[in-house]
């Protein structure tokens, strides 16, 4: 019999979207075996001047942990989902906090009836925990630099990085450029797995959602978070500005201010919205866009939305990011600001309706359940 999986995510499925790798990676692989999802156990404290809405942070993760251990979905009897308590902090606090998690686990998957799991791990802030919890295998999610995590103490987090380099049995990356940086750290352990897509989600519908639909063509639109360090802001209101004929459409957790971009009125956010809602939102964009600012975070990630808005067979336009290549055949690159603005006039032109289906037949093979089954054979190798 398959061993369970442990797996210490990210993001909290409670409030954070469900298209992250944690959740739909969780979500295929307990189809084949138990599976016990540990809630963000964070990097960070949420402080005032360090964190964007601190308190609503601070509440929601309160509201998570009242969850306790929860079956989420009726469909998935052997996907459990558990926010423990747990303060993120350094020192002597430091190590009360990760034996009270080590504790809250175990109790978990003692209920659960899970013994010796495998664990699948992303953030490096839960591995004093995985490392103490016996298990069969570990492998490390590398889905980003984490150590580069904006108000984090990254010296702490390079320390734990090297030791999950040193000591999982695989580690996992997104990104080739990343896993060609560290190859010498974690060497044939190292392994490449791309994200997935959800395709019986993100597929083209109609019609658009009211709020989308009161809009008029064209719409020029972005999707997820709106968050200024990584999303180029200036970049967005130099297209306002050049196209004022189309609409900029914006859907997403603002996590920065957006007054200076809604000042034009042919800028629209329609605020966050449930990951189950997004397809009909991009399905009624013109064009979709990829204006991530030239940073390390963004030179190492590899975002989920890309699959998605092609997914949805839309006309994409991307800033140049390494990942972006590896599509570099179905979308448009743009090296430039006004290479972009030109981009996106001849997005806006495009006529051929075939391309649409070619976008979606380009991510054969990528389903999150294909990804789920990769995964598993590397537990599966030990058996």
């Amino acid at each position: 019999m398959a061993a369970p999986l442990l797996c210490f995510a990210g993001v909290d499925y409670w409030y954070h979207a469900r298209a992250h790798s944690d959740i739909q990676l969780m979500i295929e692989a307990s189809r084949q075996r138990p599976v016990l999802l540990i809630n963000s156990v964070g990097m960070r404290m949420p402080m005032p001047g360090r964190s964007s809405k601190p308190l609503r942070r601070i509440l929601r993760k309160a509201a998570s942990v009242g969850r306790l251990i929860r079956t989420p979905r009726t469909d998935l009897p052997d996907f459990h989902v558990f926010s423990p308590l747990s303060v993120p902090m350094r020192g002597r606090a430091g190590r009360w906090n990760a034996g009270l998690l080590r504790y809250q686990v175990r109790a978990a998957l003692r209920w659960l009836g899970m013994r010796e799991p495998d664990i699948f791990l992303t953030p490096p802030t839960a591995f004093p925990v995985a490392r103490a919890i016996p298990h069969r295998s570990l492998i490390y999610n590398r889905s980003d630099k984490h150590s580069e995590f904006p108000g984090a103490d990254q010296d702490h987090l390079r320390s734990l990085e090297a030791s999950l380099f040193a000591e999982a049995d695989h580690v996992l990356y997104v990104n080739g450029l990343l896993l060609d940086e560290e190859r010498e750290a974690v060497g044939e352990r190292g392994i490449l797995l791309d994200h997935g897509v959800d395709l019986e989600l993100f597929r083209p519908c109609a019609p658009p959602p009211p709020d989308l639909a009161s809009i008029p063509s064209p719409r020029i639109g972005f999707f997820g978070g709106l968050r200024d360090h990584l999303v180029d802001f200036d970049l967005l209101e130099a297209l306002a500005v050049a196209k004022p004929e189309a609409h900029l459409v914006l859907v997403g957790e603002a996590a920065s201010p957006l007054d200076r971009l809604l000042s034009h009125p042919n800028v629209h956010w329609l605020g966050n919205k449930e990951h189950e809602e997004i397809p009909a939102y991009g399905g009624g964009f013109d064009v979709a866009l990829m204006p991530y600012r030239d940073v390390d975070w963004i030179r190492y990630c590899n975002p989920i939305k890309l699959k998605e808005y092609l997914a949805l067979g839309l006309a994409v336009v991307s800033t140049d990011f390494p990942e972006a290549h590896r599509f570099s055949s179905q979308i448009r690159i743009a090296k430039d600001v006004q290479d972009f603005l030109d981009q996106v006039d001849m997005a806006l032109q495009e006529e051929d309706e075939g391309l649409a289906l070619q976008r979606r037949s380009s991510l054969e093979g990528q389903a999150w359940s294909d990804k789920a089954r990769e995964l598993l054979a590397l537990y599966d190798e030990r058996d």
